[in-house]
């Protein structure tokens, strides 16, 4: 499923990044990339807030939805 469809503070590992090879490079810099667990803090204006590996990410909807958990 989808990064967009966790609930706040639900945490699962990731599965899968999709999209476009430079959004994916860019996504695994951060920190994104499977086996990674991943936990959603907020939503704010169809933004994703995210903690992984100790830190705050905040990415938009579509890339949250090329993110499989």
């Amino acid at each position: 499923m989808p990064l967009t469809m966790l609930k706040t503070g639900e945490e699962k590992s990731i599965k899968k990044v999709g999209g476009r090879e430079e959004t994916r490079q860019f996504l695994a810099k951060l920190g994104f990339v499977p086996g990674s667990y991943i936990s959603v803090v907020n939503e704010i204006n169809g933004n994703v807030i995210v903690n992984i590996r100790e830190s705050r990410v905040a990415v938009s909807r579509e890339m949250a939805l090329q993110i499989m958990v």
